[in-house]
């Protein structure tokens, strides 16, 4: 999406993490040892390991289908600061070739039980670096803003914004988007709203996923009223993550594109694209810059001067 494929991908490990990496994890780390290294949804490993790891103090270690290496902790037996040099830790370890994860994922929860724990907007990605430049890069380097809002710092690694604002849930994202939309910014904003997916979509939520997305859509009149002229607003996704599918993965590959402003035009359809990265082939354009992967679709949506 953000103008960089990665066409060696990453790798999953659907029979859960080879006795070697945890050995090194657990050496270099410092833990004593760790509790679960299974496949599954965090909901559920919390259910079944969180009370031991209570009692033992041993971090939580599971995966998924995604190229993640997570890390879950109880805030009050494994603090949030010391659960992120753990998890740089990992990072470390996972950028090696024979390991080569994607994300490193720290999964603080509070909770007394397992009824009732839950996990909290403490979280926080570590990405692989091993990525070449995007839009936010290109954006940066000709002098424009580029503002990241949510995960957006996580997801690259601090690389190339110039304003940097963590959120809490999907309502803050929203109203700290409106609060820049309504500056004179001269670049990109850049939002990812985390509830769609770490609330309901991987806890196969119907009722939250639909009573957000109903929340989002009463706000978006707001933002479009706080739009200048010039401004065009793009709503996708990274992925799919459909709350009412049997698994707690991600699914579907086809995502939405909406795009509203002034200057775009009405009802146009884009079709299927042949890639996310068009996405912000269609931005730089838009911003006469340099174009990375993909094929624009600027000219298909604004309107003639």
């Amino acid at each position: 999406m953000s103008g960089f494929i990665l066409r060696n991908g990453f790798k999953t490990y659907p029979n859960a993490f080879p006795e070697e990496l945890i050995n090194e994890f657990i050496q270099k780390s410092g833990v004593k040892g760790i509790l679960c290294n299974e496949v599954g949804s965090g909901t559920e490993i919390l259910k079944r390991f969180g009370e031991e790891h209570i009692k033992t103090g041993y971090p939580i270690i599971y995966t998924s289908a995604d190229s993640v290496f997570q890390i879950a902790a109880h805030e009050e037996v494994i603090p949030v600061p010391k659960l992120y040099e753990i998890c740089k830790v990992a990072r470390e370890i996972l950028n090696k070739p024979e390991y080569n994860v994607g994300t490193v994922i720290a999964r603080p929860f509070v909770g007394d039980r397992a009824e009732n724990f839950t996990r909290t907007y403490n979280r926080k990605d570590f990405e692989s670096e091993t990525f070449g430049r995007t839009m936010l890069d290109v954006i940066k380097e000709n002098g424009k803003e580029v503002i990241a809002i949510g995960k957006i710092q996580d997801l690259f690694a601090g690389r190339g914004m110039t304003k940097m604002i963590h959120t809490k849930g999907n309502a803050d994202g929203i109203e700290r988007t409106i609060e820049e939309i309504k500056k004179d910014t001269q670049g990109l904003i850049y939002t990812n709203l985390v509830d769609f997916d770490m609330l309901y979509g991987h806890r196969n939520n119907i009722q939250g996923y639909a009573e957000a997305l109903g929340y989002f859509d009463s706000k978006l009149l707001e933002i479009m009223n706080e739009m200048k002229p010039t401004d065009i607003l793009v709503i996708t996704a990274d992925h799919g993550n459909d709350p009412s599918t049997p698994s707690t993965d991600h699914d579907r590959e086809y995502i939405p594109i909406l795009v509203y402003g002034e200057q775009v035009k009405e009802n146009i359809n884009l079709g299927i694209r042949s890639t996310y990265a068009d996405i912000s082939a269609t931005i730089l354009d838009i911003f006469n810059m340099e174009e990375l992967e993909g094929s624009s679709f600027k000219k298909e949506i604004l309107k003639e001067n």
